[in-house]
């Protein structure tokens, strides 16, 4: 998947979190995994909007922006005016 080593670092963490939790009740374990995957995508999204503004705002066209981050041009353009209603600046004309 990715040759980038914390990458690994953080995959180890999050399998070490996991396998902690098979001792556990199957409600009380399911509970923190899907709670787990909640704030792991929550993280992980606002960075990938960051990214995608900064790259916008240097000049990055939508198709070159989706073909890094394996979202279609029109899905990047939904994203950067979603974050744009925020508040936040998504890069400047879309």
């Amino acid at each position: 998947m990715s040759d980038d080593p914390t990458i690994g670092f953080l995959k180890a963490d999050v399998a070490r979190f996991c396998a902690g939790l098979d001792e556990l009740a199957p409600p009380i374990r399911l509970r923190l995994l899907v709670q787990l995957r909640a704030a792991l995508d929550e993280v992980t999204d606002t960075a990938l909007d960051a990214g995608m503004s900064a790259a916008k705002a240097e000049g990055w066209g939508l198709r070159q922006i989706g073909g890094q981050v394996g979202l279609s041009h029109e899905k990047v353009r939904y994203r950067l005016a979603q974050r744009a209603g925020k508040g936040e600046p998504a890069g400047g004309p879309v």
